[in-house]
């Protein structure tokens, strides 16, 4: 998959499932305790779904209780772009990926130490690469 933010929604559509595309590109959301990774507990990097773009650590994963995979950070500063959101009547903080600016989930701060954060995501959002021995 290329990374750029220029690709048609036709190209979009053509790569991901119906449920990706719905989360990714049109800011969806999953049911909660239903995602591939909610309760996924390997060591790896979790990656953006569209394009590939590592996006957090497995060691920043942490149990929420939301029923959506939880980190306290991501894997640098560059990886997850924050926007403001208003929408469905509440004022939060978007998660999208950096590089191709795909919705990702929502940022919060009422996470765990060491950075008190919490990035609310998406499995549809993500792909998981196992780290190799």
């Amino acid at each position: 998959m290329t990374a750029d933010k220029t690709r048609t929604d036709a190209e979009w559509r053509a790569e991901l499932s119906p449920e990706q595309y719905r989360i990714l590109r049109e800011h969806g959301t999953e049911q909660a305790f239903t995602g591939e990774y909610w309760d996924h507990h390997e060591a790896g990097e979790y990656r953006c779904a569209a394009c590939g773009e590592p996006l957090f650590p497995s060691a920043a994963k942490f149990d929420s209780g939301t029923g959506w995979p939880s980190f306290y950070q991501a894997l640098n500063a560059d990886a997850v772009a924050e926007k403001h959101d208003t929408s469905h009547g509440m004022a939060r903080v978007e998660a999208l990926c950096r590089r191709c600016g795909s919705h990702l989930g929502h940022v919060f701060p009422d996470g765990p130490a060491p950075t008190g954060m919490r990035y609310c995501i998406n499995s549809a959002s993500l792909a998981f690469q196992k780290k190799q021995d």
